[in-house]
């Protein structure tokens, strides 16, 4: 039953020793990146100062921030300071804008400047402080969606180990229904029978993926079953609820823990998947998969507003799947090297 488990593990088990390292590092980025986005992202993600002006920037640029009155702005490529107030050109667009209107004129023009180090999508918003935000969206969803997954799979896998037989075969029988039902057809109807949100999504993927971590928990749990130590502590009269929760489940967890760091990937994958499709984590609200679904139709002409989330995308289940394996090592006492 820990087939699929193994092979996954053991698919990266070859992967050298600093690439698992890496791999550690990178989720310990990300996870620092997503806690500080407040202060490290350069702008709000939702930011729209002007979008005519800022919609598909590309890398690197750099404008002049014209902050007007009325609670109005501008984003200007060239700037020349008149004696009356500002000559601005945008795109292919001149104005002269009068000093009266202007907040923030100085001698030499405007003091504001707007930096979009990986340009700007569709609505002039930077890319940079929305994958920032986007990487607190997608990690969130994916780590609570595991933690719904992890403890209702080892609540079903333990009940059906230690239960009575006829437990087990209804649970069990019960998980092949599900494992054998199509998994996108299931998320897809339930995510069309409500209305798509961000608790939605957590609900769906939790909901969805705790049918493998109940097999392995109840294969770990059986097999655990006749070993001597537990034997012992039947024969002290030990309740089987405290010989399931202090010596069972703790020696049951270390391939659950590295089946559910494995999911993670997975469920970013997910989750960026559902958003692309519109059926996830909803605009304006930023996520790495409604992110590269904002530049699926201006692939060729302003490529960065899909290709960094994406990017981020495969950084992160990468970096998951290292996680994975390096768990495997320090947790695995047959991994260890005498």
């Amino acid at each position: 039953m820990a087939e699929p488990l193994t092979a996954s593990v053991t698919g990266s088990a070859t992967a050298p020793r600093r690439l698992r390292t890496g791999g550690v590092v990178l989720v310990a980025l990300a996870a620092l990146v997503a806690l500080a986005a407040p202060w490290i992202a350069p702008y709000s993600p939702t930011d729209q100062l002007d979008p005519a002006a800022g919609r598909y920037r590309p890398p690197g640029t750099v404008l002049a921030l014209v902050e007007l009155t009325g609670e109005r702005y501008l984003l200007v490529d060239h700037l020349e300071r008149t004696p009356t107030g500002l000559i601005a050109s945008h795109r292919q667009e001149t104005e002269e804008i009068p000093a009266s209107e202007i907040l923030n004129l100085t001698p030499d023009g405007v003091a504001d400047r707007r930096i979009f180090l990986l340009g700007t999508d569709g609505y002039g918003r930077d890319v940079v402080s929305r994958m920032i935000y986007g990487a607190r969206i997608s990690l969130l969803v994916a780590m609570l969606s595991v933690g719904l997954a992890l403890t209702v799979g080892l609540a079903v896998g333990s009940a059906a180990a230690t239960g009575p037989r006829w437990l087990d075969s209804v649970l069990m029988r019960g998980v092949d229904a599900l494992l054998a039902f199509p998994w996108l057809f299931l998320v897809l109807t339930l995510t069309a029978l409500f209305r798509p949100s961000t608790t939605l999504v957590i609900l769906v993927l939790g909901g969805t993926s705790w049918m493998g971590i109940s097999r392995l928990v109840r294969a770990e749990i059986l097999g655990l079953q006749t070993r001597q130590f537990i034997l012992a502590a039947r024969g002290l009269g030990l309740h089987p609820l405290r010989i399931l929760w202090r010596h069972l489940l703790p020696n049951a967890l270390t391939p659950v823990l590295v089946q559910a760091t494995l999911a993670v990937g997975n469920l970013i994958l997910a989750e960026s998947a559902l958003s692309f499709l519109g059926l996830g984590v909803q605009p304006p609200t930023a996520s790495w998969g409604n992110m590269v679904a904002d530049g699926r139709d201006v692939l060729l002409t302003a490529w960065w507003v899909s290709t960094f989330p994406g990017l981020a995308i495969v950084a992160a289940v990468v970096a998951f799947n290292l996680l994975g394996d390096r768990l495997r090592d320090l947790l695995d006492p047959r991994t260890q090297k005498g």
